[in-house]
């Protein structure tokens, strides 16, 4: 129980009133109490619930949400993007980026994760000091709704900390009620050796009180000051902010830092167990909720650490990838499979009413930590060496012994791709085609950075202004000059952006591309990652193939068990495919081996 003197009862309906302040009007649910029915083509859904837009009524449902697969589809993939990722001076920046959106994605992706788009002080958003508020800097409400209402919306939901400067931290130091009581206090003196935390910064920061001074948590930096979630009127706060964002327009939410919420001296304070007991709580109301809300955790931790927030599917709906970036760039830049190959058949299907988040870049650098286990420390120091050639920086972490270990990389995805470990400087963009249709191919929502989606270049000026190592990757186009690179169909923002778009929408179509799909990883070649997908209803299989290397590589079709009497194709080229014949592949290209053609 996370309040044992709280009475069940009284918890209960103090949770239903925060999340459901409108009353206890019920919605209607279907009357098996099932899972809401969700139109099927060849077996699949036919959309995912991303692109769900419907408001329902102020209560909650009957009858919970039951597990399935009626959440998503394969037509569900989504771009990761800022606010402010596109300007011009002129315009509001979200018009430009809802502008951009449909002139470039419509059809090719269905859903957009803008990052933190509230009022903040530090981290780009990460230091919110109001929820409630849209950054006047970007727009404001209507313009959030207004990107809802065309594609599917996610949101940050920063639970662990608010801004140092913000309203609630001010009425803290002011001892105002109820803020005196809203933020982690820890005396200096406690055993803190064994919390984890991905800084390097001191975890406690000193602070003047009206009630004298006090020493108040800081897991990532001194200006975003940890929420005490032992008190349950956060928790009860927090619900009612999520409440407020499903009701304008957001449909997942992304639980940012979750693993840190609730902090207990003389403990690691990451994956408690009464973090857990918080996400099954969302969970519970996600799933009464009548709109289809998704939760997605970000834990940028070691598998097994991961997958816990899967819970028994009484969790997450959805938890990041987190090995995936390291580990696809692992084999891009070695030629070389083995490690990813690995990994990959160590991963369980995602259980029913649940799936994996999969991405290879972000706003924050490509993760280490999720590698630690999976990749040998020369791996990684290959990896290292490798992207501080093509440009990239690294941050460290603190470690409990009071060492350092690298935390991130930071560096453009695109121009991560501009070497390899011998030293092969050329076939860039096929080699970056390669490794972002590897996100496409396996099990799960797949999603897409903004910047990789533009082949943008790392920003080094960024850095050098703001003073911080993932401002190389958090690029803020001027789009009269990103639209004349779209128009110019040589540049490398033409040429990545309309590859993807095509292999997208030829994706959607694909029912063994649902993020359910029967997923089996093939032994082949070093330089080839192989998966089979199989659609739900069976009637579609897909070989996907990927050359990493940049050898022409051949293999006899019979290593993939193409059944003899009927017809192969490979969908992104169009070829017709022996069964018993060879398959060649050209450096770095991709194959998706299949008895359906696209849409057929």
């Amino acid at each position: 129980m996370i309040y044992p003197d709280l009475p069940p009862g009284e918890l209960a309906e103090r949770v239903v009133a925060a999340f459901w302040p409108g009353g206890d009007e019920r919605a209607e649910a279907p009357p098996d109490g099932g899972a809401d029915p969700v139109a099927t083509d060849a077996g699949g859904p036919s959309s995912g619930a991303i692109m769900d837009t419907a408001h329902g009524g102020q209560g909650p449902r009957h009858r919970p949400r039951r597990p399935s697969n009626n959440l998503w589809s394969e037509r569900d993939a989504l771009v990761i993007t800022y606010g402010n990722s596109i300007q011009d001076g002129q315009h509001k920046p979200l018009d430009l980026l809802l502008d951009f959106l449909e002139r470039n994605l419509r059809g090719v992706v269905n859903g957009v994760h803008i990052l933190p788009f509230f009022p903040y002080t530090s981290d780009d958003g990460f230091a919110v000091t109001d929820y409630r508020k849209v950054d006047p800097a970007l727009g404001d409400w209507s313009d959030i709704r207004r990107i809802g209402g065309a594609f599917g919306l996610m949101s940050d939901m920063v639970l662990n900390h608010v801004s140092s400067q913000g309203v609630w931290f001010n009425a803290y130091l002011q001892a105002r009620p109820p803020y005196d009581r809203f933020f982690m206090e820890a005396d200096p003196a406690a055993d803190l050796g064994a919390v984890v935390r991905p800084r390097t910064t001191p975890l406690l920061r000193e602070v003047e009180t009206a009630k004298g001074p006090r020493h108040v948590w800081c897991t990532f930096s001194h200006d975003q000051v940890d929420l005490d979630f032992h008190n349950p009127e956060v928790l009860l706060e927090i619900l009612r902010i999520l409440r407020f964002h499903i009701d304008n327009g957001v449909r997942i939410i992304r639980l940012d830092a979750v693993a840190f919420v609730w902090k207990l001296p003389g403990s690691s304070s990451i994956h408690l167990p009464q973090t857990h007991a918080i996400v099954k709580l969302m969970r519970v109301l996600a799933d009464f909720a009548h709109e289809p809300v998704i939760l997605l955790t970000e834990t940028n931790v070691p598998k097994a650490e991961n997958l816990s927030y899967f819970g028994r599917r009484d969790e997450a709906h959805m938890v990041y990838n987190f090995p995936l970036p390291p580990l696809v760039l692992h084999a891009m830049l070695s030629g070389n499979v083995r490690h990813l190959r690995r990994w990959l058949r160590g991963m369980p299907p995602a259980p029913l009413g649940c799936a994996y988040f999969n991405f290879t870049a972000s706003h924050d650098g490509i993760g280490m930590r999720p590698v630690e286990g999976i990749l040998p420390p020369e791996e990684i120091a290959r990896m290292i060496a490798a992207v501080r050639t093509a440009g990239g920086l690294v941050s460290m972490r603190s470690l409990p012994d009071g060492g350092e270990a690298p935390y991130e990389l930071n560096c453009g995805y695109f121009d991560a791709m501009s070497v390899t470990f011998s030293g092969e400087g050329g076939q860039k963009i096929a080699r970056f085609l390669c490794s972002q249709t590897v996100v496409m191919s396996i099990e799960g929502v797949p999603a897409f950075y903004i910047h990789s989606l533009l082949a943008t270049a790392n920003d080094l000026e960024g850095v050098e202004k703001r003073g911080m190592n993932r401002a190389i990757n958090r690029h803020r186009w001027h789009y009269p000059a990103l639209q004349e690179r779209l128009a110019d169909p040589q540049s490398d923002q033409s040429r990545v952006s309309e590859e993807l778009r095509r292999r997208l929408r030829l994706r959607a179509r694909q029912t063994a591309f649902h993020p359910n799909a029967t997923q089996l990883t093939l032994q082949l070649d070093d330089r080839l990652l192989g998966v089979w997908r199989q659609s739900l209803d069976r009637n579609q299989s897909i070989f996907a193939l990927h050359n990493v290397s940049e050898d022409a590589v051949e293999l006899e079709a019979y290593q993939l068990n193409l059944i003899d009497d009927e017809d192969w194709y490979d969908i992104l080229t169009g070829d017709a495919i022996r069964s018993d014949g060879m398959i060649r592949l050209a450096p770095y290209q991709c194959r998706w081996i299949s008895n359906r053609m696209a849409g057929g």
